[in-house]
C-alpha cells in the first residue's frame, strides 16, 4: 500500500513539473519580441513601395536589416533600388505573432506588405 502511495505521488510530481516545463516554452513563444523597420523604396516606375521589415530584436546589425529589405525588392523585380538608412528605420518592437513566426524561423525576417508592393 504504501508502494502505490509513493508511486502515485511521485507521478503526480512528474506530470506537475511537466506541466511547468510546458507553460513555460509556451511564455517564451507568447514573449518573443521582434523589431519592425518601417521600410519607404522609390520602385524603378518612380512610385514607392511601403513595407515593414519584422526580424528579432537581437539582430543589432543594420546592414543585415537592409540586406533583408533588398532580398525582398529582387523578389518583386526592384534589384538595385537603394535601401539604407534614409528608406529604413527602426519603428518599434512588437510580440511575434504565430502567422510570423515560421518564416522568420525559415529566413531570418519577414515581410508585411502595406502600399504599392503588388
Amino acid at each position: 500500500m504504501k508502494k502505490i502511495v509513493i508511486i502515485t505521488a511521485a507521478i503526480f510530481m512528474i506530470a506537475a513539473a511537466f506541466q511547468t516545463l510546458k507553460s513555460q516554452n509556451k511564455m517564451q513563444q507568447i514573449t518573443k519580441k521582434i523589431n519592425v523597420w518601417d521600410t519607404y523604396v522609390t520602385k524603378k516606375d518612380g512610385t514607392i513601395m511601403h513595407f515593414d521589415i519584422l526580424a528579432p530584436v537581437e539582430i543589432k546589425d543594420t546592414t543585415i536589416i537592409y540586406d533583408y529589405g533588398k532580398e525582398y525588392l529582387k523578389t518583386k523585380g526592384q534589384e538595385g533600388q537603394p535601401l539604407n538608412s534614409k528608406q529604413c528605420r527602426l519603428c518599434h518592437v512588437e510580440t511575434l505573432r504565430p502567422a510570423w513566426g515560421k518564416e522568420i524561423d525559415e529566413k531570418g525576417y519577414y515581410i508585411i506588405e502595406m502600399e504599392g508592393c503588388k
